[in-house]
Formats: C-alpha cells, structure tokens, sequence
C-alpha cells in the first residue's frame, strides 16, 4: 500500500489482570490486541482528554440531575396522594361506637399483615402505582 506508515513495534510489560482485560476486550469486539492497545495509548495521550473526560462527567451529572428531579416529583406526589387520602378518609369515616372500636382494634392486627403482605406483592411484580397513575393521566388527555 503507497503512502502507508509503517508501525513501530514495541515490547510492554503488563500486570496478568490488565492483560485478562484486554484479552477479553479484544475478544469481545472483534479487534486485534494491537489496535485495542494502540487506541488506549492515543486516547490518554490526547490532548483533549480532560475534556472529553470532563464531558462524559457532565453528561453523567445531568442525567443523575434529572433522575433526581423526577424522585422529588414522584415524592411530592407521593406524600400529596397520602395527605389527600387521610384527610378524605377522616372526614368520611365516622368513629365507631366502643364495643365495635375494641373488636376494629383486635382485628387492625390481622389486617395489617394481610396490607404489608399485599405491598410486598406488589412491588414484587409491578407495575408501579406512579407508572399506572401516568397513564391514566397520559390516556385520560388522550381521549379529549
């Protein structure tokens, strides 16, 4: 091939586990050892590497940003939908008269666990309450 440089071999010593890593790297895409090597070699000494370093943090920086953003969303609509529940559920619930209220209590118990039972449940196989809730939300407008 015309105009082709040749390339300069070189020995380097490398530690066992480096080498496992470039092995199986190599491997994996389908490359030589060499070329992987060569790469390496020229990303760290490339001028630009803080920068793209410094691009790829950003970048990681955003998106934990905006997963942050959505925990506070989905948080405040979390606590929203618990205080709109109790607030409702103790104006429409009348207090029960005594003997019924010691046989409510007895029962709370057994209820409890069969609620924590029902949650875990839930959360095991999903789909969450919020992805439901969005839906809903998304097809509701959707039908307007």
């Amino acid at each position: 091939m015309p105009g082709r440089k040749k390339k300069t071999q070189i020995s380097v010593y490398l530690d066992p586990d480096i080498m496992t890593m470039l092995v199986d790297y190599a491997a994996r895409r389908e490359q030589s050892q060499s070329m992987i090597a060569e790469a390496a070699i020229a990303s760290f000494l490339s001028p630009d590497d803080a920068e793209r370093r410094e691009a790829v943090v950003a970048k990681r920086l955003d998106q934990i940003d905006r997963r942050m953003t959505r925990l506070e969303r989905d948080m405040g609509i979390s606590v929203e939908t618990l205080a709109i529940f109790v607030r409702f559920w103790l104006a429409t619930t009348p207090a029960l008269p005594e003997p019924a209220a010691q046989a409510a209590r007895a029962k709370a118990g057994e209820r409890y666990e069969a609620f924590i039972a029902a949650l875990g449940r839930r959360l095991a196989q999903g789909p969450k309450l919020r992805q439901e809730v969005s839906e809903d939300v998304g097809w509701t407008e959707y039908r307007k």
